[in-house]
């Protein structure tokens, strides 16, 4: 995949609520207050998919672009779900990253090829069953090409949406209403970052993962903390963690905050040479392409 590195000045983080961006001293402060210090990796896990990851602080949920699995505590599997497209009236074949809440997951679900995404659509699965419950109604005029993660900010009550074509869609978050599916707008990253994966909320603020590094020259991926400005339409965002201790470099994904027990969670592939979204080969020494999860504790 082509892949474009951001320089310093371009950096983005997008907070909510308590993250609006004001005067830089100010800023300052809500970032000190608000971020975690740092990121302590205490354990790495392969799981069964390469997509997504959330957790509710007892499980773990991992999308693959196909399937569904649920983990407990100890990464056993619960439950797999290797037809998750039963329900949809248009087609579908693609899982992006996922949220939960209220032990219900929420899925950005698309028809994707060759980098290019259609049929858009918000679905909301029941978290013991991993069966499909119910689908928003997406709004085609937003200009959103296709959905690599979603995420769910319940101070806000909203549903958040990215997408990863690297075009001016990519440049804005999509915003639904949590309880009716209402569209609600999108907002404007300025600058934007590019490649999006994956987007989580925590404490007032959210993240984005970017498959921005070059994996062929061991240059890692980023996380990005975007902070909304107060015209709640734009947003500034800045670095928050360059994934450089991963075991290879490769294809970040889907992230998670468990606040219960004070961890981040990353999905992280490497093996696969990946080629406008899809794997394509692999690199020496790998026949298949592992999917793991990274735990860091935060500090």
């Amino acid at each position: 995949m082509k892949k474009i590195v951001l320089s310093a000045s371009v950096l983005l983080l997008i907070c909510v609520s308590g993250c609006t961006a004001g005067k830089e001293n100010e800023m300052e402060n809500n970032w000190k207050d608000d971020v975690p210090k740092s990121y302590e990796l205490n354990s790495v896990h392969a799981v069964n998919g390469r997509q997504g990851i959330c957790t509710d602080g007892e499980y773990y949920w991992v999308s693959g672009s196909t399937t569904l699995t649920k983990y407990d505590r100890e990464w056993n599997v619960v439950l797999e779900n290797r037809d998750p497209f039963k329900g949809y009236e248009l087609e579908v074949n693609h899982i992006g990253d996922i949220d939960v809440y209220e032990n219900e997951l929420y899925l950005g679900v698309e028809y994707f090829m060759d980098g290019v995404g259609r049929n858009i659509q918000v679905a909301v699965y029941d978290g013991d069953t991993l069966e499909l419950k119910r689908v928003f109604p997406f709004n085609a005029e937003t200009g959103q090409l296709e959905c690599s993660g979603i995420a769910v900010d319940y101070d806000s009550e909203t549903v958040y949406m990215t997408s990863w074509v690297d075009n001016e869609s990519s440049s804005y978050l999509y915003s639904y209403d949590l309880h009716t599916g209402d569209y609600k707008g999108r907002i404007h990253m300025q600058p934007y970052p590019q490649w999006l994966q994956g987007i989580a909320y925590y404490d007032g603020c959210l993240y984005v993962t970017c498959d921005d590094g070059v994996a062929d020259d061991e240059d890692p991926d980023h996380m990005y903390r975007v902070s909304i400005n107060e015209n709640g339409i734009s947003a500034t965002v800045t670095l928050e963690k360059t994934f450089d201790d991963v075991i290879r470099q490769g294809e970040i994904e889907g992230l998670s905050f468990d606040k219960t027990n004070s961890q981040f969670l990353l999905l992280y592939n490497r093996g696969a040479r990946i080629v406008l979204g899809m794997p394509k080969g692999f690199y020496e020494g790998y026949t298949q392409e592992i999917h793991e999860v990274f735990v860091y504790d935060m500090r």
